[in-house]
C-alpha cells in the first residue's frame, strides 16, 4: 500500500478481500465473522496501525474501563482505589469488569465494550492478545496494562513494579538475620512477576554464596490457601527452612497458619516475609515484614496515562516499573 494513502476501512477491506461492513464488524468485536476472515482482518489492522477517525464533536464519555482477571483478593481492591482516585481527578468514573480467566479480554467483553462509550481501558494482571490489541487500536481506544502477566508486546503501555529488586531485598534481609535455609513460595510459572521475584531471591543467595536448594522453591497461586499448603510442604522437609519468603502477603498469612498448626512461633521459630504491603499486613499478628508494592500508584499512573492518551498526549515511556520497598515489622528475627 502506498505510504501516502490514508489507512481506511475501505483499504483494509480491499486488501483482505472482504466487504467494508465485515471490517467494521471485526473492529467492533461482532461475532458473526468467520474465524479465518477475522484473523486476516485483525492482522491487517495491526500491520497498518488503523485507527478510526475521531470527530471534533466527540466528547469524553467520562468512563474508564478497569478489567480484572479475578477480583477476590484485597490486592484487587488496592488497584481499584488507585484507579478510582486518578479517574476522579480526571473527571471520570470507573467501570469494573471481571473476566474470571487470566487468558485476557475476549470477544464477549469487546462486544459489551462496543455497545457503549469509554475513554480508555486499564487491564490488570492479565494477558492481551494481538487481536484485542488491534481492535482496541482500531477503535482509537487508549489502553494500558497493570502488572502484566507476560512480556508486553512492543508498543503496549504497561505499569509494573520492580519485582526482581523486591525479591532481592526480601531475601537479603533474611540473610542478614543469619538465615541460610530460606524457603520461597511464588505464583504461577507463567506470570512475569512470579519469575522476577524468584530470580531476585536466587540472586541474593548466589551473591551471599549460599547454595540454591531446589526443594525450597515452591510455586502456587498468590492466595492464602496456597501459602498454607506450600508452607506445610516446606516445613515438613527433613531439613526445613528457618525462614520463608512468600510471593504475596496473602501467601504469608497462609504460612502463618501452617506454622501455627505445626506448633511453630513466628518469628521465634520461623521468620516470614510477604510481598505487597496490603493494609492487613500491619494489623496481622505478628505485624508482617513485607515488600511494599505501590499498587494504588501503579493503577493511578496507568489510569492517568490512558486518559492523557485519550486527549492525544503520547506517553513518555511505554513501560514503567515503580520502585518496591522492604518494610520491616515483627515477623522476622535473627536466627541462631
Amino acid at each position: 500500500m502506498s505510504a501516502k494513502r490514508r489507512v481506511t476501512i475501505a483499504l483494509i477491506a480491499e486488501e483482505a478481500g472482504v466487504s467494508i461492513p465485515t471490517v467494521s464488524k471485526v473492529i467492533n468485536g461482532r461475532p458473526e465473522v468467520a474465524p479465518a476472515t477475522r484473523h486476516r482482518v485483525e492482522r491487517l489492522l495491526q500491520e497498518h496501525g488503523y485507527q478510526r477517525r475521531i470527530s471534533q464533536d466527540d466528547t469524553p464519555a467520562g468512563l474508564v474501563d478497569l478489567v480484572f482477571a479475578e477480583i477476590e483478593s484485597p490486592w484487587a481492591m488496592e488497584i481499584v482505589r488507585g484507579a478510582e482516585s486518578a479517574a476522579h481527578e480526571g473527571g471520570s468514573s470507573v467501570v469494573i469488569s471481571v473476566l474470571h480467566t487470566h487468558a485476557g479480554p475476549g470477544r464477549d467483553w469487546l462486544e459489551r465494550l462496543a455497545a457503549r462509550r469509554t475513554d480508555g481501558v486499564v487491564i490488570v494482571a492479565s494477558r492481551l492478545s494481538t487481536g484485542i490489541q488491534a481492535q482496541l487500536s482500531a477503535r482509537s481506544l487508549p489502553f494500558a496494562v497493570v502488572d502484566p502477566e507476560g512480556e508486553p508486546a512492543p508498543g503496549v503501555v504497561s505499569v509494573g513494579a520492580t519485582n526482581w529488586n523486591g525479591g532481592l531485598a526480601a531475601t537479603r534481609h533474611l540473610l542478614e538475620l543469619g538465615h541460610r535455609r530460606i524457603g520461597m513460595i511464588s505464583g504461577p510459572a507463567d506470570m512475569l512477576c512470579s519469575q522476577a521475584r524468584i530470580d531476585g531471591y536466587r540472586a541474593a543467595l548466589e551473591t551471599a554464596g549460599v547454595p540454591i536448594a531446589p526443594e525450597l522453591i515452591r510455586r502456587g497461586t498468590f492466595l492464602v490457601d496456597s501459602g498454607h499448603d506450600e508452607g506445610h510442604e516446606l516445613l515438613s522437609l527433613a531439613d526445613p527452612p528457618t525462614a520463608i519468603f512468600a510471593g504475596s502477603d496473602l501467601q504469608a498469612f497462609g504460612v502463618f497458619e501452617a506454622a501455627r498448626q505445626r506448633g511453630l512461633r513466628v518469628p521465634e521459630d520461623l521468620s516470614v516475609v510477604g510481598f505487597d504491603d496490603l493494609p492487613l499486613a500491619k494489623s496481622a499478628w505478628p505485624p508482617l515484614t513485607t515488600v511494599r508494592q505501590p499498587l494504588q500508584e501503579m493503577a493511578a499512573l496507568a489510569t492517568r496515562t490512558v486518559l492523557a492518551m485519550g486527549r492525544g498526549e503520547a506517553p513518555e515511556t511505554k513501560r514503567v516499573e515503580l520502585a518496591t520497598e522492604l518494610i520491616v515489622r515483627e515477623s522476622t528475627a535473627r536466627h541462631g
